[in-house]
């Protein structure tokens, strides 16, 4: 992982720099706030990068409050933006050094003054774009009118007047609302320093009327916030590095062979998977009675999950979030083909992994921590996280012959065998009686291996972001 810095400072977290993160409900996101080195006028600012061939570091322009570049949970940057440009700084053998702007226009005048190698994160016109070199898209967004479900759902952009509508300051969103009152003259709206996800969590509360967000961040949030939901679509947007006009070939070219590659080897589909794929698999009543169980059930349950996690080194909540799926965190389910427990160990396991009492809570729990530790282990060195952890759930539900079938099915396809988003292709083709010849294990239910890794995705992803979780 290349070293990240924030610019000016080796510590992204040192106080002078004024910036939180609140990340939808439980966390709060508030991104990017900081002090007065990155004003108009410091003298930091007003270096230049120095060039590409002799640089130890790549310094990368950004905004505020980008939708795909943010502060996780953790304190971390994350987003599908950071994870790429992390990868070209690693790939390259360069520490990545950012520079945060308030304002798009702002970004673009110091990029184009040569202050850095290259922004992203940045909602660049038509006009603008010749004052640049753009590099490949890597993602296409479809923005929508976030409302509450409560209130009424707006139909066109004549129902947004008189509505207390909020927006990211210099966001692609606020340009098109400007777009907006061009035909709606009476539209009024407030630009604030907030990102997309505080405003998401504001039109759940009820504090504001109506936001503008990325569809994908409204699905996400409607797993946090069930009283949100999309309405009508604006216009969709791309996602792609900007470079100055002048930059070097040399860093051109190394993007985009670094696109080509990332391309071709599956590596970008599982990056976006990776975010935005496991979020359709949970309905409204599931979330909603997960997160009862959430505040009733788990504070009970808590100790066996760290038991688990100490044991295994796998995130307890990952653990929690299979166990929810597996039996509700009932210890006495069973199923009509016999397996039982809180886990819903099958006889076969119950055995392997010397199960005494497979209705006991705490041997249920370590016994299917240690089987889906197994089942990792077991598989080749070529799969690497997080695609081990969810293939390995998928074995846990089919068995592990099931992902070799999977496997042998996505050679075949020319698809990558070491990438869930692969696999998750393949794997319920083994149901089908036209590829009993190409399979060694016979046929299978693997479309159920899929629900159950994108469920426990889902219900994960909402255990690491809930405040009412002990870590």
């Amino acid at each position: 992982m290349a070293k990240v810095f924030q610019y000016g400072f080796n510590n992204p977290n040192l106080n002078i720099q004024q910036f939180y993160c609140r990340y939808y409900a439980v966390s709060r996101i508030v991104l990017f706030v900081f002090a007065s080195v990155l004003m108009t006028g410091c003298g930091v600012r007003e270096k230049t990068a120095s060039p590409f061939s002799i640089t130890h570091e790549l310094i990368v322009i950004t905004v505020e409050h980008t939708d795909n570049f943010y502060i996780d949970a953790d304190g971390n940057f994350s987003g599908i933006t950071y994870d790429l440009v992390n990868e070209f700084a690693r790939e390259l053998g360069l520490d990545i050094r950012f520079m945060f702007f308030s304002q798009t226009a702002d970004a673009l005048a110091a990029l184009k003054k040569h202050r850095a190698h290259l922004a992203v994160g940045l909602d660049i016109t038509e006009e603008d774009s010749s004052n640049f070199i753009l590099g490949p898209v890597y993602l296409h967004t479809h923005h929508q009118i976030a409302f509450n479900i409560k209130q009424y759902e707006p139909r066109d952009i004549y129902q947004l007047i008189g509505k207390k509508i909020e927006v990211p300051i210099g966001s692609t969103h606020e340009k098109q609302l400007k777009k907006i009152k061009l035909q709606a003259p009476e539209l009024t709206w407030t630009a604030v320093a907030q990102s997309s996800e505080d405003l998401l969590e504001k039109v759940h509360q009820g504090e504001i009327s109506l936001t503008i967000a990325d569809s994908s961040h409204i699905k996400k949030a409607s797993h946090f916030y069930p009283r949100v939901k999309g309405a009508f679509e604006l216009d969709a947007s791309v996602s792609r590095w900007i470079f100055p006009k002048y930059t070097e070939k040399r860093l051109i070219d190394s993007a985009n062979k670094f696109f080509n590659r990332i391309m071709q080897e599956g590596v970008l589909g599982s990056l976006l998977d990776s975010y935005n794929g496991h979020y359709h698999q949970l309905s409204p009543g599931d979330i909603y009675f997960f997160k009862q169980k959430i505040n009733t059930v788990l504070p009970k349950l808590h100790r066996y999950f760290k038991q688990a996690e100490r044991l295994t080194g796998i995130d307890w909540r990952l653990v929690a979030a299979l166990a929810y799926h597996e039996s509700h965190w009932n210890a006495n389910a069973k199923s009509p083909t016999g397996v039982r427990g809180m886990m819903m160990l099958t006889q076969e396991t119950i055995q392997r992994m010397q199960v005494k009492n497979p209705t006991d809570v705490r041997q249920s729990i370590l016994a299917g921590a240690r089987y889906l530790l197994l089942l990792k282990d077991k598989l080749p060195e070529s799969i690497s996280e997080p695609d081990r952890t969810w293939i390995a759930l998928a074995a846990y539900n089919q068995g592990y012959g099931r992902i070799i079938d999977a496997r042998a099915l996505a050679d075949r396809f020319m698809l990558n065998p070491d990438l869930w988003i692969d696999l998750k292709k393949t794997l319920p083709l083994l149901s089908k009686t036209h590829f009993s010849s190409a399979i060694k294990y016979g046929s299978a239910r693997g479309a159920e291996a899929v629900t159950l890794t994108e469920s426990v995705r889902a219900y994960y992803e909402i255990l690491k972001n809930s405040t009412t979780v002990r870590s």
